[in-house]
């Protein structure tokens, strides 16, 4: 089976082709060029191609795929708010996914942009580099004893949540299927108002549906506690980034550290660092010194780029067998 892996980066090439040996029967071929409705011809002669969290799978695109032979797309990501399941299902073409590769990527990063965040470490790192060792500026808080909001208790906030009971606070948990494991653990599963009322921090771990799109909009931020911290390393459209700038202005949210951003797209995974940044509403929220953005990288670690490489040619391999593929469905 030859499969077309489209948005690849070398470190895709590199994961992919360092299990490929285990899948002798799958054919691997490489472009870095996104999915697009135009790049489909591309895949040409290919039975099955392999997108990424950015690559919009729309009804135009599936289409123009099944013209050219595609009848399987292995997602290399958890998440599948980016796919028309309907015209999928329409046009007979499978889609697959990774459920999970390394829970513990996701949480670690997040646990880390709250504590960068929290001791301005990425302010002191600037500082000292430029002979400052001044400490103005950098005064922080125990997290030990605050109130931790988790929102979305599957995988990777189960993990979030553990890490944050070891650092001794007290875990809120808003899920509509309580982990009744992390409530035996000493989480307190509650309603979204009483945890966004209650928290010092609220996490996201919460796929994209139509019911969460901007999930943390203008009157959900107006109830958090005042200079409350805010991360995202979930979906960016989870969040209405114009109403969370208005919510850093007042201060009503005293800390912001986002590893996604509803109109990634265009920017991440790529260097623009020769050209102005086109997007004003993102060039305004970098503005901000108590705000920081990654670029979709608490993922990245050694051992779930090893997972998602090796769980998305285990799913092609299933495919073609015939076999259990963590296929999704509309």
């Amino acid at each position: 089976m030859r499969v077309l892996l489209y948005s690849c980066r070398p470190y895709d090439r590199d994961s992919f082709e360092a299990v490929a040996a285990d899948f002798p029967g799958i054919d691997l071929h490489f472009t870095e060029a996104p999915l697009t409705p135009a790049s489909c011809a591309l895949a040409e002669g290919f039975s099955a191609i392999c997108t990424f969290v950015n690559d919009p799978v729309d009804a135009s695109t599936l289409r123009a795929l099944h013209c050219v032979g595609v009848r399987a797309i292995a997602l290399r990501c958890a998440g599948f708010n980016q796919v028309d399941l309907p015209s999928a299902a329409e046009l007979g073409i499978s889609i697959m996914r990774v459920p999970a590769y390394s829970p513990y990527a996701v949480a670690e990063h997040a646990v880390g942009l709250i504590l960068t965040l929290n001791r301005r470490i990425h302010r002191a790192f600037n500082r000292t580099r430029e002979g400052d060792f001044s400490l103005h500026g950098l005064l922080g808080f125990d997290v030990h004893g605050k109130t931790v909001g988790v929102v979305g208790t599957g995988k990777i906030g189960r993990a979030f949540s553990q890490i944050m009971l070891g650092f001794g606070c007290k875990v809120l948990a808003c899920d509509p299927q309580p982990d009744t494991q992390l409530a035996q653990q000493g989480v307190h599963y509650c309603e979204l108002p009483a945890l966004l009322q209650e928290a010092d921090i609220v996490s996201l771990h919460c796929p994209l549906t139509n019911a969460t799109e901007h999930l943390i909009n203008q009157q959900r931020l107006a109830t958090m506690k005042r200079g409350a911290m805010l991360i995202n390393t979930s979906r960016g459209a989870l969040v209405d980034t114009k109403a969370l700038i208005a919510a850093l202005k007042s201060g009503q949210l005293g800390h912001v550290g986002l590893d996604v951003y509803e109109e990634e797209a265009s920017l991440f995974f790529a260097d623009h660092s020769d050209h102005p940044l086109q997007d004003d509403v993102l060039a305004r929220l970098l503005t901000f010194p108590n705000v920081i953005v990654t670029a979709h990288q608490a993922f990245f670690t050694q051992e779930a780029i090893h997972a998602i490489a090796s769980t998305t040619l285990g799913n092609l391999h299933h495919w073609q067998q015939g076999q259990p593929c963590n296929q999704v469905h509309a």
